[in-house]
């Protein structure tokens, strides 16, 4: 599915790191071009299916206003620990682009439900701004947009395996298409080889 510079040997364990990270956080910093140039980072909440990554965003923002002009992101996941060595984080490049399939766009806030379950108990009542709208159970379409993100690199960070230790994953064009086309059939009701 993916290459690395790495014995093939490593490759299942890096996968089951990358996907094991993922899973085991809720939050990441997203790093968008800005019109003048200047990189903006934001916190955001995301799932993941797989390996790609999935955020709302309120359609009032800058971030989406970035990633519409330029789809270009920098994402970091991690979190400290209390000895250097178990360090373990991810940090990834890839292409953000807005979801605009309906059967995606529910199945995504369904599978956010299972990964921040006190959403369910949101009340469906926002302001003006649309910030309280993106954590609704299932947010309006019109107001937020939800970002599909697929990476083109990932660089994993596994200090366990030595301070400092990193290894890059890169991704081609044909592998997120084998991925994506391996999961749509949930969003289009479609079976695989249908």
């Amino acid at each position: 599915m993916f290459t690395t510079a790495a014995m093939p040997p490593v490759m299942p364990r890096l996968k089951a790191l990358i996907l094991r990270l993922l899973d085991e956080h809720r939050v990441m910093t997203i790093a968008t071009n800005r019109p003048d140039g200047w990189p903006q980072a934001t916190m955001v909440g995301y799932v993941n299916d797989g390996l790609l990554l999935y955020c709302f965003v309120a359609r009032n923002t800058q971030k989406y206003a970035n990633v519409k002009r330029d789809p270009r992101v920098s994402i970091a996941i991690g979190s400290d620990a209390p000895d250097p060595l178990e360090v373990k984080g991810l940090s990834l490049a890839g292409q953000a682009i807005e979801v605009t399939n309906r059967s995606e766009f529910a199945e995504i806030a369904k599978l956010r439900l299972q990964k921040y379950p006190e959403y369910s108990a949101r009340p469906s009542t926002a302001g003006e701004d649309g910030a309280p709208l993106r954590i609704l159970p299932q947010p309006p379409a019109t107001r937020v947009a939800l970002l599909r993100i697929a990476p083109d690199i990932i660089s994993v960070l596994d200090y366990s395996q030595g301070f400092g230790h990193s290894e890059v994953v890169t991704f081609s064009e044909r592998d997120l298409d084998v991925h994506v086309s391996s999961l749509r059939h949930r969003w289009d009701g479609q079976t695989e080889g249908a």
